[in-house]
């Protein structure tokens, strides 16, 4: 399922690559600052997305080939960009649909492992001559072992943030990835904000909190959908987790000289592996043989977006950069909860509205 410099991740929700600043160790702002504000979907491919997101293409290295023109590079940076915002949504919905049965939902550890080994061959794939998205570069597995880790966590704990949420309190509650980065940061690295950029997280938290608060109070109407006290716990948990890993991922790229493809193609495969000696202890699995085929249907589709958001989110950096990558972003953040919205049976009056806009507004403006 799906991963802030986010993710997509295999999360569900999906960062955007920043300028990489290879003396400090550190993504860098215009304005100097260690990190810009992004939608949560920059922050966690959500699945994929929080690590998908947080790639860097290396410069092209063959001069001879035709340059696009550029209204074609501009055509094709958008077909990308529409196709990047669809595959995220699907992977939202259809892991949703795919936890919403009680006997894959506590699954997840397998469900991961499944994802890291998409994420990997689509990596695979892309570093072939054919298409020589990048140069894959090994490195010793006690080096990254604490960062496929991080990885798997940043990972799983939101998919069950998910699977025990409603689709909109699970993507807002991705929005506090920004604060929470930014202060590790500080503590770790006494790494600042610019003012402005802390007066707007403030309204950030404050609606994150207030969707929190309402969306997690039981209904009435059997119709409308809420959110669990594990739904939370998995959430916060999630952030800290997924916070934890976007900021190890600078500190890793400075010590192993990689790029974010090429650590994550080291990652990927390990994390997938090691999942494998804890998933007999953890998963309760189905009665694989009583799994309806739909099931399987959208267990193979969450495989197909995951690897259409890693494919699509290279294009979309190395043809327009960050700051289209972070508008895609936003839109996809703000479709998703508007969906959730729409699918969750509340009415248009419900007080958690109001955190849902002020937490948005606060990460858009």
């Amino acid at each position: 399922m799906a991963g802030p410099s986010s993710p997509p991740s295999v999360s569900s929700s999906v960062t955007e690559t920043e300028p990489y600043d290879e003396k400090n160790g550190m993504r860098s702002s215009p304005e100097g600052s260690f990190v810009n504000l992004k939608a949560p979907d920059e922050m966690d491919i959500g699945e994929l997305g929080e690590d998908v997101e947080r790639m860097e293409l290396l410069p092209p290295t063959d001069d001879e080939k035709p340059q696009p023109t550029p209204d074609t590079s501009t055509r094709t940076a958008i077909i990308w960009m529409v196709v990047n915002t669809l595959a995220t949504i699907g992977i939202v919905f259809t892991n949703k649909a795919i936890f919403s049965d009680p006997s894959l939902k506590l699954a997840q550890l397998t469900f991961a492992a499944f994802h890291f080994f998409i994420t990997w061959l689509t990596l695979f794939t892309l570093s072939r001559p054919r298409f020589a998205m990048f140069v894959p570069k090994r490195v010793a597995i006690k080096q990254i072992i604490p960062l496929a880790i991080a990885m798997s966590l940043n990972v799983i704990l939101p998919n069950l943030s998910l699977a025990f949420s409603t689709v909109t309190f699970y993507q807002v509650a991705r929005i506090l990835l920004t604060p929470v980065v930014a202060l590790m940061n500080f503590v770790l690295y006494k790494a600042t904000l610019p003012r402005n950029a802390i007066f707007a997280l403030v309204p950030a938290c404050l609606g994150v909190g207030m969707v929190s608060y309402y969306d997690s109070l039981p209904s009435a109407d059997a119709n409308v959908k809420t959110t669990s006290g594990l739904g939370v716990i998995f959430a916060m948990t999630g952030i800290f987790a997924s916070s934890l890993y976007t900021v190890w991922i600078a500190s890793y790229h400075k010590k192993l000289q990689m790029n974010s493809m090429q650590l994550l193609f080291n990652q990927a495969p390990l994390a997938s592996f090691m999942l494998l000696y804890v998933i007999p202890f953890v998963d309760t699995f189905p009665t694989w043989t009583q799994v309806h085929v739909s099931r399987w249907i959208m267990i193979l589709m969450s495989g197909f977006f995951a690897c259409i958001i890693n494919m699509s989110q290279f294009f979309i950096i190395a043809q327009t950069g960050p700051v289209s990558s972070t508008v895609v972003g936003h839109v996809k953040t703000c479709s998703i909860v508007a969906l959730g919205w729409i699918t969750s049976g509340r009415a248009v009056g419900d007080k958690s509205v109001i955190g849902v806009f002020i937490a948005i507004g606060g990460i858009i403006t």
